[in-house]
């Protein structure tokens, strides 16, 4: 039995990166302030293209293996060319396959991502047919230290209750990492689980959106330690935060931290930064590092994520982060 189980999704990612399409400035739309245009019927040549394993349970598989830990991926694909591709990429990372779920006649998880080399941020459509089939079987925990909780589909509710019950019948910790549509679907479950969380792991665009609906100071939800005290008086025992270039922040309680890069770069591709840093943030607080170190090596890794297309071409091993601590400032705060 792998010592962490990551539940969610997994895909097959393929970037197209490009220099076209005219970007649009919409302030009046609050939930898409920035837009890009292509010409309808037109065609547009990619210099290459490149393609990786996707999807936030695969993408912290890789990432924790890497790291020289023993983890396991709980998802699903179909039995099609795609999904056997899928599980040989895992398997060659030294994840554990064991618990994907194979559905027959059944497509396989695919997203395609238009990636602007203008600024590395990106679009992606995706299609979710395997995801979809998922269902969560929590005796699949039995023996493990930690599960993963991240993005869920299907019948995300009844899984990811299931994933919380079996954390917890099994005795091991509880790592949420929210999912956009589980969110935007039913933030009030994702509230009751938070309560559930050993380890807390979110943007702060996330994080804003959760707090908004516990708290009575909506004046303050710009500041991300009010909105870590929030979340940690709300139940999660361990809250890291993240907020691209600007950095990354932590609280357990008794320390507020926050982490900047002492070489910020932009990237090429910000696709995975996220899952970037809570994997190598995971495996040090696994690891038992402090919390500092922890915000280190999720900054780091995240860093190095976004200079590369996709997910996990720059995913680090070990002795990489251990090599540029120095790299990062870790600040106290009050």
């Amino acid at each position: 039995m792998s010592n962490i189980i990551c539940v969610g999704s997994v895909a097959k990612d393929i970037f197209f990166p490009t220099g076209e399409g005219e970007f649009l400035d919409t302030p009046e739309d609050v939930t898409a302030q920035r837009k890009v245009a292509f010409e309808v019927g037109a065609k547009y040549q990619v210099e290459d293209r490149y393609e990786a394993v996707g999807g936030v349970a695969a993408n912290t598989s890789v990432g924790l293996a890497r790291l020289g830990l023993s983890v396991s991926c709980c998802g699903a694909t179909g039995d099609d060319d795609i999904g056997l591709w899928i599980r040989n990429e895992l398997e060659r990372e030294g994840v554990d396959i064991g618990n994907i779920e194979i559905f027959p006649e059944t497509k396989s998880d695919l997203s395609s991502i238009l990636v602007f080399t203008k600024d590395g941020e990106r679009t992606i459509f995706y299609n979710r047919d395997s995801a979809e089939r998922f269902h969560m079987d929590a005796s699949k925990f039995s023996g493990a230290s930690w599960v993963v909780v991240s993005a869920l589909n299907g019948e995300w509710r009844e899984n990811l209750r299931n994933a919380v019950s079996g954390a917890r019948s099994s005795s091991a910790k509880l790592v949420v990492n929210p999912g956009q549509r589980n969110m935007k679907d039913d933030p009030e479950l994702l509230l009751e689980v938070m309560r559930e969380a050993d380890v807390l792991l979110l943007n702060k665009d996330e994080a804003i959106e959760l707090v908004a609906r516990i708290s009575e100071s909506p004046a303050s939800l710009n500041d991300e330690t009010f909105l870590m005290r929030s979340l940690f008086g709300h139940g999660a025992k361990v809250i890291a935060l993240t907020d691209g270039m600007r950095g990354a922040w932590g609280y357990d309680g008794r320390e507020m931290l926050r982490a900047v890069s002492r070489k910020p770069e932009r990237g090429i591709d910000t696709t995975g930064a996220g899952d970037a840093f809570g994997s190598a943030f995971l495996a040090a607080t696994v690891l038992g590092k402090p919390l500092s170190e922890s915000l280190v090596w999720g900054m780091l890794n995240g860093a190095s994520v976004v200079r590369h297309f996709g997910a996990i071409e720059g995913l680090l091993r070990r002795s990489e982060i251990e090599s540029h601590l120095d790299d990062i400032a870790v600040e106290f705060l009050k």
